[in-house]
């Protein structure tokens, strides 16, 4: 594995890095195929050092895993299902959470400030990006071992996958994703600005400003209007609803949510999105088709990171 391309701008960093032959949509290794019962949303809990979980249709919490490590940052969650990954900051660590029986079942040392984790799209790699190490530390998702290190870029904040698994993103501005048409999608945390990636070119094609401290993305449909993306802008305390053509990039509507709002998820169907709020502590569910809260959750404290899991 090598670093094949990197463009910058005064905006942003942005490291193109080749995978080692991996397969396209393998389960993960050693794993059952079992799905969960029930759709689950999963809240990391960064001065809780602990992961909330939520029931994805009543939206009541139905537990608390210890994450055996400290400040709780990020969480990648396999595609059964069955096994949560969590980075934890002040530990430089990767918990590795069985989520049918709620618990840690192993602590891996993965570097310095351990910042995100993502799952390579065959599930058999976690890659964490350590802020503290300026590396990307790439995890056996069957072993809980260390395969290898990639040194990147200063202060290694955002990572994601192309939708053909060949090569990973990685960025210092802040968040990254995987975009419904196969773009990448970032936020400049530290401006107003997020932009779109190009996989194809490995250029930037557009940014728009969407206010204050910009920090995640979500996709949804307001019914057959969509998909649209949801940037979670925290200096607003308000998700910005977008075009997510990058062609014609603009702002629909704003939504009012909690204090601070970081971590955003949307279920498979795209009309339900999740958002934490590092200071209200409190996870709001919106209905896509209304912009309506249906529904508010108090969680940990300063909880950063939501994915959601469904059937």
């Amino acid at each position: 594995m090598h670093v094949i391309q990197t463009a910058r701008s005064t905006r942003f960093a942005l490291a193109a890095i080749a995978l080692a032959a991996l397969g396209g949509c393998a389960e993960m290794q050693g794993k059952e195929a079992e799905e969960p019962t029930r759709p689950r949303v999963f809240v990391a809990n960064e001065s809780s050092n602990n992961v909330t979980v939520v029931d994805g249709e009543t939206f009541a919490v139905v537990g608390t895993v210890d994450a055996r490590n400290h400040a709780t940052h990020d969480l990648a969650v396999s595609r059964d299902g069955r096994w949560l990954f969590a980075t934890n900051l002040a530990s430089g660590r990767l918990s590795a959470i069985n989520t049918r029986a709620m618990e840690t079942v192993a602590s891996i040392a993965t570097g310095d400030r351990a910042h995100v984790v993502t799952l390579t799209n065959d599930n058999r790699q976690a890659w964490v990006a350590n802020i503290g190490d300026n590396t990307i530390s790439i995890v056996d998702t069957t072993s809980f071992r260390i395969l290898g290190t990639i040194a990147v870029g200063k202060g290694p904040t955002g990572l994601t996958f192309s939708r053909d698994g060949r090569f990973a993103y990685v960025s210092n501005p802040h968040f990254l994703v995987l975009g419904p048409d196969g773009r990448i999608w970032g936020t400049n945390t530290g401006g107003t600005d997020i932009y779109v990636i190009d996989p194809a070119t490995q250029d930037k094609i557009a940014s728009i400003n969407v206010g204050p401290s910009p920090q995640q993305i979500a996709f949804g449909f307001k019914g057959l209007q969509g998909p649209n993306a949801y940037v979670t802008v925290a200096g607003l305390n308000r998700v910005v609803v977008l075009s997510a053509d990058p062609a014609n990039l603009r702002i629909l509507e704003q939504i009012d949510v909690g204090q601070r709002p970081n971590g955003i998820s949307g279920n498979r169907e795209g009309t339900r999105l999740f958002v934490v709020h590092e200071v209200s502590n409190d996870l709001k569910v919106i209905d896509t088709g209304s912009s309506a809260v249906l529904a508010t959750v108090p969680v940990g404290r300063k909880p950063i990171r939501v994915v959601f899991h469904g059937n």
